[in-house]
């Protein structure tokens, strides 16, 4: 039998800022190093046929940090999403952004639009990359979607389900994740997909996201591959199963 493989892995893009300070650089070569990681890891992914892979980039949260800051990381963002369509085209990745855009730049917007449609066919690895996101913001958004719906009478409250939840979340259309990783040394999901990771594998290690490899993701996915997933179940209901 061979190794169970996680459909959908989730991962905080973590420790860039501490990765930078170890080696005594300004924060923003420890991004640009991890930005850098990115083809990497999706590389090592379809490799192991994953099929959905999700990366925080930046969260809503992170508004809060020096200006200078997040100018480069939005400056960032649009130099590596318009140098990577080549790429996940030649490479068959469907490329999507979750999170709340408008409060992007316009041209960042124009930008990821238009990457999207381009990829939109695509049948390969889906690269979901979560921009301006949190968990809350996602359960927040979803809740207003229903609030309208049922202000026009489209829905009932006693009508409102997980299932209807769920389908106005971010990424609806697809699993949940599977297993979430996290670099850097924190133990804690921080505000992403809180939702999605009801049932999902947790793999924290020290190793700041600059240095993490296809080796890295190897140990998270043999840590995976050791998990007995039961979902509420009980060992001996998944053996009749």
């Amino acid at each position: 039998m061979g190794v169970t493989i996680p459909k959908h892995v989730a991962i905080i893009m973590d420790g860039n800022g501490r990765w930078a300070k170890k080696r005594n650089l300004p924060r923003f070569m420890g991004h640009r190093a991890g930005a850098g990681k990115i083809r990497e890891i999706a590389d090592a992914c379809i490799g192991k046929n994953v099929e959905i892979l999700t990366l925080w980039a930046f969260s809503t949260e992170n508004w809060g940090r020096p200006a200078e800051e997040v100018a480069y990381l939005m400056k960032l963002f649009s130099v590596y999403i318009k140098r990577a369509q080549k790429e996940l085209m030649e490479h068959n990745v469907q490329f999507r952004v979750i999170g709340d855009r408008e409060k992007l730049n316009p041209k960042l917007q124009r930008l990821i639009e238009q990457t999207e449609q381009k990829t939109l066919n695509n049948a390969g690895l889906k690269l979901v990359i979560a921009l301006n996101y949190s968990g809350r913001w996602d359960i927040t958004q979803a809740m207003q979607k229903l609030a309208k719906q049922v202000l026009a009478k489209q829905l009932k409250p006693e009508d409102i389900t997980t299932e209807t939840i769920q389908a106005v979340l971010c990424l609806a259309d697809l699993s949940e994740p599977d297993l979430f990783i996290r670099p850097g040394g924190e133990q804690r999901i921080s505000n992403y997909l809180l939702w999605q990771l009801a049932y999902t594998e947790l793999y924290f290690t020290e190793v700041f996201w600059p240095d993490f490899n296809a080796i890295e993701l190897e140990k998270a996915l043999q840590f995976y591959a050791t998990r007995e997933r039961r979902f509420g179940l009980t060992s001996e209901q998944l053996e009749k199963s």
